[in-house]
């Protein structure tokens, strides 16, 4: 849990007041290799802070899926559009690794925004970083080539590159893994 409340501490300050309401508002969750923290057609009824873990968001469309999203230990996982209104997700979050998290419900989430001071705050940021990543996201699938979009997926999972599977990469960038296979070859001999 304290990486937990360190990770808030870096949105907004808190005192040990709000500390107390954290812990009491926030409950551990282990979610196994490829189980699903949310499936389409279920609504997404936490958000998630990751203290261990890697997980990835897809769409599925008759048997095939769409990678779009990771999110790795540190980060928050939820299906905002399921989330905020209540209504059922389009959206599946699966955990690639085994995943320790610390989930909250969306009523004691407005109960942290009440007790704890700068509580709003904290979600006011939180979503506008998502805003900005979604928009981000939206725009490189519509105006970047795949070995454009490959090269971002470098440079914003450095960091977890390794530990996700080549065919949920391919899938993240819109290609079969064959092609991102020779993606990968051009952009090594363009490094040497």
């Amino acid at each position: 849990m304290n990486l937990l409340i360190e990770n808030i501490r870096t949105y907004v300050p808190l005192s040990a007041a709000d500390e107390k309401a954290i812990r009491e508002l926030f409950h551990r969750k282990e979610f196994q290799k490829e189980e699903h923290l949310l499936k389409a057609g279920q609504v997404c009824r936490r958000l998630i802070f990751l203290e261990q873990g890697l997980v990835r968001y897809y769409l599925s469309d008759n048997g095939d899926e769409q990678t779009n999203y990771f999110n790795k230990e540190k980060e928050w996982v939820c299906d905002y559009p399921s989330f905020l209104p209540k209504v059922s997700s389009t959206v599946n979050i699966q955990a690639l690794e085994p995943v320790i998290a610390w989930t909250i419900s969306y009523d004691d989430l407005q109960i942290f925004y009440r007790e704890v001071q700068y509580g709003e705050r904290f979600g006011r940021v939180g979503i506008e970083q998502v805003f900005v990543n979604i928009i981000k996201q939206v725009t490189s699938l519509y105006t970047d080539k795949p070995e454009v979009r490959y090269e971002k997926f470098l440079r914003s999972y450095f960091d977890i590159a390794q530990r996700i599977p080549q065919y949920y990469i391919a899938s993240y960038v819109g290609v079969k893994p064959q092609s991102l296979s020779r993606i990968r070859k051009r952009i090594a001999g363009l490094r040497y």
